[in-house]
């Protein structure tokens, strides 16, 4: 039986992933990913019906069984992975004071480690069938940039692009891999951040457009999966509405 060629959207339960996947939905199969089957049941409610959808469920923090697990899954579903999309993330504020070890590997396991473990499954021919084509991290624009209590979220940002560099080289010409830099985006992960009132002030001034929706970084991804990016690679591509280059007092 020919397999199904599908894109892979990572933390796509809510979100830029969510709205990644529903976006995608409309013209292919997609396999969404998370932890919480009951909020991806919802993903897929919102995504095309006339898709053949499907659900990976996994933690990413398990990043030793990554490999077993979606390889298992794209097997059992007789399926190939044609657009990788890596919007799974991990983020806490915590000042330098209090950062740990388990917060700096938390956010390295899911936002780099697991990217790469999962690129490397969609390269292994006998598992994917020499179907993948374009891969998109989402990054954020802190990736290049100081923000204070930060540090271990830019940092594995920072990592993810370094990935995205080398793996861009490496891959090619087969595979175009490139990132998504959004910049303040009103989501369920930074909707703590938005509730102090003097921080979503000093957003909306900073930003020249204002600040962003998960629609805006699906757009962009859309872009970089298609035949229109055909020759791009290995980039960064900043989402923020203008953030990085106002430098207005």
């Amino acid at each position: 039986m020919k397999q199904k060629s599908c894109i892979l959207v990572t933390g796509a339960s809510s979100g830029f992933g969510r709205e990644v996947a529903v976006r995608l939905s409309a013209n292919h199969p997609v396999i969404v990913h998370g932890r919480n089957r009951e909020r991806l049941e919802e993903t897929l409610a919102a995504c095309n019906p006339a898709g053949k959808h499907l659900i990976w469920e996994f933690d990413l923090s398990d990043v030793n069984g990554i490999e077993e697990s979606l390889g298992r899954f794209l097997s059992e579903n007789n399926c190939a992975v044609g657009g990788f999309v890596h919007s799974a993330g991990y983020m806490k504020q915590l000042p330098l004071k209090v950062l740990t070890v388990d917060a700096f590997r938390q956010s390295f396991d899911v936002n780099v480690i697991s990217a790469g473990m999962i690129a490397k499954v969609l390269m292994k021919r006998k598992v994917n069938r020499d179907a993948l084509k374009s891969v998109v991290f989402i990054s954020s624009n802190v990736s290049n940039f100081g923000v204070k209590a930060f540090g271990a979220y830019a940092a594995s940002k920072s990592a993810v692009d370094g990935l995205m560099r080398c793996l861009a080289v490496e891959l090619a010409p087969a595979v175009r891999v490139n990132s998504v830099l959004p910049g303040g985006v009103r989501t369920a992960m930074t909707e703590q951040i938005y509730r102090n009132e003097d921080v979503a002030q000093k957003a909306d001034a900073a930003y020249p457009l204002g600040t962003g929706m998960p629609a805006d970084i699906a757009g962009a991804v859309g872009f970089l999966l298609s035949d229109d990016a055909r020759w791009i690679t290995g980039q960064q591509l900043f989402v923020d509405g203008g953030r990085t280059v106002n430098i207005t007092i």
